[in-house]
């Protein structure tokens, strides 16, 4: 169910509907700073790396799972991975459209699977460096450093997407993603 209120702010009136329920937020946030906090302030081959890169997994797993049981915007089925509808999302952005997504765009989508795949890549390569077979495999090593360079890769991206939304949108997303809804301007299409 979306809950949608009218709010006045002088001479412009917007819509604000409930978007992201505390889970999400919760965990969105709590992996960027897991993502955080290991890549720029714990020692790689600690404990503490190991610990917080398992609770970054665990993070995921969790969103995963409430993907398929949580509320409407937070499931798969409101921001498929679908890179036709990503095409299409960016030749009419090209076009000068301004439509609103209430969960995901179809960019912010692709982006969302992206950055979970990679941190369940860089998890699984963490976690074989720590066994017996993988313990100083180069190889390992190196794809996980890889995977890691490209989810900073990403998450530039995502942070660079959200901003560019946020001006094309006339949405503060970052906001949305704290208090869980997005106060949509008059006159602007919702899909």
């Amino acid at each position: 169910m979306v809950a949608v209120a009218n709010q006045t702010s002088g001479r412009a009136s917007a819509r604000q509907v409930a978007v992201w329920d505390p889970l999400v937020r919760l965990i969105h946030w709590s992996l960027a700073m897991t993502i955080l906090l290991n890549g720029a302030f714990v020692e790689e081959e600690s404990t503490t790396h190991e610990w917080v890169g398992y609770i970054a997994l665990g993070l995921v797993g969790l969103r995963l799972v409430w993907a398929l049981i949580g509320p409407g915007h937070a499931r798969f089925s409101a921001f498929p991975p679908s890179p036709r509808r990503a095409v299409r999302h960016l030749k009419a952005m090209l076009a000068g459209d301004r439509s609103v997504h209430l969960s995901h765009n179809p960019l912010g989508a692709l982006m969302a699977y992206n950055i979970w795949a990679s941190v369940i890549a860089i998890g699984v390569t963490g976690y074989m460096m720590t066994t017996l077979t993988f313990f100083g495999v180069d190889w390992v090593e190196e794809i996980h450093e890889a995977i890691f360079n490209w989810l900073l890769l990403s998450v530039a991206l995502h942070v660079a997407g959200v901003a560019f939304d946020s001006w094309r949108s006339g949405i503060n997303l970052v906001r949305a993603m704290i208090n869980g809804r997005k106060i949509i301007p008059d006159g602007r299409d919702v899909k």
